[in-house]
């Protein structure tokens, strides 16, 4: 897929032989890549942490809920762009694309400014809110505080990374997450422990280190933001076909309606979602330290095994967003059905992956034995559910590249809120069980989803070349 400004060159293979699945993975392997290096970056992040101990463990872990809501609304937002960026490029209407890159520059803008004023305010207070132990509020408030500093530069990761991805250009939003990993990982090795010595292949060197414990990861994490917002917004001011150089940022109302038609759903499906993740967490929160410590490292480990869901969803909402434009049915077809068949086989050798080396990833984070214990536990549990839930992210991928995201919101908003917190609530209060209850209604809310969407997706009503719907 030659890159000439990344829509350009992905639409001329569209328009060539139509070899699907490669064009699928043509996308999906750059952002797998991205994830895969995020998630790595986070095991180191949390494995040096996990070295300090289940609190340290606990005052990162107490929060993470939180940032999962902020960061999946600025991605919603980003969702809107997508679905019409994704459109016009199908469509071949590069002027309109390019006008609504530069209202997503006033989306940073405002929701960056704003998630800024908001945070900060806040940080004082959110850990005492999710039923952290009195012992690790003040460092996970501290920790919050710091990696929301650099808010808007984070908005600015975000909402570009999505606009570059709908033009096809998948690559620029890897390189970029890569450099914000390495800047996150060398920072964390130098400020979270004290000056050391490390022996490695033999050889012993000694390493300066600042001692600053979950503080040093915080600002590891801060400035790893940092670049990659003025990376970013750098990448996208320099994009040939699609710079909002030179445009103004005024709201455009012919652009931002159909944007935010799709974006507000989204929006409010991530919001309501994440914060259903912080009850959930509040609640696991409220069981120990222990449990939140394994909560915590068993999603950290968990990530990447969805790395091939959610790096297919990003092709399958670019290219469902290119047919939709090009209204060619066959091509929707082709596209979808390929993602169908792709992802439940990738996902099946995830969550057997997964539940093989269950024991082995936690014990990558902690020593605490209890901890990898429960931890192990659960892992396994969520382990044997990966391919259905992979199918349902991929599904929403579909359903959000032609600006299908209502559907999406009620089955998110019903599954969160009476599957996965009134069913832990009812499990861990009533019943006095544990975490690994918990997980059991985390693992009923993905089934559903997983039925949900598949209804969805067989009656054809999210199809706008069938149903007739425009957004």
């Amino acid at each position: 897929m030659k890159r000439t400004g990344g829509c350009v060159g992905l639409q001329k293979t569209v328009n060539g032989k139509r070899r699907t699945l490669w064009i699928v993975l043509a996308l999906a392997w750059p952002t797998m890549l991205e994830q895969l290096l995020q998630v790595a970056a986070q095991y180191v992040d949390s494995a040096m942490v996990g070295r300090l101990g289940a609190a340290a463990t606990a005052a990162v872990g107490a929060t993470v809920t939180i940032n999962w809501m902020v960061g999946s609304t600025l991605s919603a937002l980003g969702i809107g762009f997508l679905a019409y960026i994704a459109r016009e490029v199908g469509a071949r209407r590069y002027e309109n694309a390019a006008r609504a890159v530069a209202q997503s520059a006033l989306a940073v803008l405002v929701s960056g400014l704003a998630f800024t004023a908001l945070t900060l305010l806040l940080s004082p207070y959110i850990p005492g809110w999710m039923n952290a132990s009195p012992e690790i509020c003040e460092a996970a408030a501290r920790y919050f505080f710091i990696i929301y500093s650099p808010m808007l530069l984070r908005a600015a990761t975000v909402i570009f990374g999505t606009v570059l991805r709908a033009s096809g250009d998948t690559r620029t939003p890897m390189k970029v997450n890569l450099l914000v990993n390495l800047v996150n990982v060398i920072l964390n090795w130098l400020l979270i422990y004290e000056t050391r010595s490390v022996t490695l292949l033999g050889l012993t060197v000694r390493v300066p280190g600042a001692g600053l414990g979950v503080t040093g990861a915080a600002i590891g994490t801060a400035a790893g933001f940092a670049v990659g917002g003025v990376a970013m917004t750098r990448a996208l001011w320099r994009h040939p076909t699609l710079s909002p150089r030179g445009r103004s940022l005024k709201p455009d109302w012919s652009i931002m309606k159909p944007c935010l038609k799709v974006a507000v759903p989204a929006a409010l499906q991530r919001f309501g979602t994440s914060f259903g993740y912080v009850a959930f967490a509040s609640l696991i929160n409220a069981l120990g330290t222990v449990a939140t410590a394994a909560h915590s490292i068993a999603n950290t480990a968990e990530s990447a095994f969805y790395i091939p869901a959610y790096g297919i969803q990003t092709a399958a909402a670019t290219l469902s967003g290119n047919a939709n434009g090009m209204k060619d049915q066959s091509y929707m077809k082709a596209v979808t059905r390929t993602l169908l068949i792709l992802e439940p086989a990738l996902m099946a050798v995830s969550g057997a992956t997964l539940f093989l080396l269950a024991p082995r990833m936690m014990a990558m984070f902690t020593p605490d034995e209890a901890v990898i214990s429960l931890g192990t536990t659960v892992l396994r549990m969520v382990a044997v559910t990966e391919p259905l839930y992979g199918v349902a992210v991929v599904l929403e991928g579909i359903f959000m590249g032609v600006g299908d995201t209502m559907y999406a919101f009620g089955c998110n908003i019903v599954g969160m809120w009476g599957l996965r917190v009134a069913g832990t609530a009812i499990l861990t209060r009533a019943f006095g069980l544990g975490l690994t209850a918990a997980w059991g209604a985390m693992i009923a809310h993905n089934i559903l989803l997983f039925v949900l969407f598949v209804l969805h997706y067989r009656s054809q009503k999210w199809n706008p070349l069938l149903s007739g719907e425009k957004f």
